[in-house]
């Protein structure tokens, strides 16, 4: 049976210390495997790598957005000033403001951004959430369809936890139209239907699924809802992931490549060829995700100084950098 590989070694002072297992796929512009390591065709959680797919589902809904607002629907954002201001901005052409959201409350995930929030008196809120850009579009293609936002009875829903009407039900219609829009794109059926951190219903699908719909929506013509949606992450990266992060600047260094990380140490990247690569570390850290990515990215002979920063994670001892999470050399053999 096939089972996750070791895909980074953790080295301190020159001793491997352990390893990160997991799996990776890279599929052709036609959908098919290219090459694979691990699991990759059985149900995972692609958590928040799915937002691209969800954009669309909300696009293909009728939701208005496009430039950052569209980057910032599809975000985990860091919680940034611009952030927020963009999250206003997706509600207020709803007629709403953020008392409308039903992200669970949360510090801004970005350290500096956490940092300034507190000092100016703030506590945790809906709207730092990393969440809070994709709940303002569901909520905002809600409004555009006339559809119920919230459900205030709380008639609970066979799933048992929101309200049938809740926009974060899965039998509400802004995400019966996101599972349709994830199973176009990955092309194969959503498997099984869980609850995100967040809220909304998170949907499993498989790895190669995955990776599948991130080479459509790289490769899609400009005009097209999945072109839209790529070319808003690719031109306002900063929007759909933070100003600080990793995804933003591969995002900048790559002509083309749209990406998108989730938690449990997931990662999915589209390149403008049509190919898709995903990568799910097993034990969920998230150290170990840009570090297997970059080192498939060189394996397929895309590389620059970013990609080659990505390959190594540091590790400290004494405030002095002493070892690194680095790709494991059995990865490609």
């Amino acid at each position: 049976m096939t089972e996750p590989v070791i895909l980074a070694d953790v080295v301190r002072s020159g001793f491997v210390e352990g390893h990160h297992r997991g799996s990776v796929v890279v599929t052709a512009p036609d959908g098919s495997v290219e090459w694979s390591v691990g699991v990759v065709d059985r149900p995972m959680f692609p958590r928040s790598s799915n937002k691209p797919m969800q954009a669309l589902g909300m696009l293909r809904s009728g939701l208005d957005l496009d430039g950052e607002l569209l980057a910032l629907a599809g975000a985990s954002h860091s919680g940034e000033e611009f952030h927020l201001d963009g999250v206003r901005r997706i509600l207020a052409g709803a007629g709403l403001d953020e008392t409308a959201l039903r992200t669970p409350p949360a510090y801004p995930i970005d350290e500096q951004a956490r940092d300034e929030w507190v000092r100016t008196g703030h506590a945790i809120e809906p709207i730092t959430m990393n969440c809070s850009g994709k709940h303002a579009a569901m909520i905002a293609t809600c409004a555009v369809n006339g559809w119920p936002i919230h459900d205030d009875a709380r008639a609970k829903s066979p799933d048992g936890v929101w309200g049938r009407d809740d926009y974060r039900s899965p039998e509400h219609p802004v995400q019966q139209a996101i599972r349709t829009a994830i199973e176009d794109s990955a092309g194969e059926k959503v498997s099984y239907v869980a609850v995100d951190g967040c809220g909304a219903p998170l949907l499993a699908i498989s790895l190669a699924g995955l990776a599948r719909s991130f080479g459509l929506f790289a490769s899609a013509a400009p005009e097209t809802f999945e072109g839209r949606i790529a070319n808003a992450f690719r031109g306002y990266p900063e929007y759909a992931s933070g100003s600080r992060r990793d995804e933003a600047a591969l995002m900048k260094s790559v002509p083309g490549l749209l990406c998108k990380a989730g938690a449990e140490s997931v990662y999915a990247v589209g390149l403008a060829d049509g190919r898709g690569l995903a990568v799910k570390v097993e034990d969920g850290q998230p150290r170990a995700r840009a570090v297997v990515m970059a080192a498939v990215l060189q394996h397929l002979d895309i590389t620059n100084e970013v990609i080659d920063a990505q390959t190594r994670y540091p590790l400290y001892g004494g405030g002095v950098e002493v070892g690194s999470v680095h790709p494991s050399p059995t990865l490609f053999n």
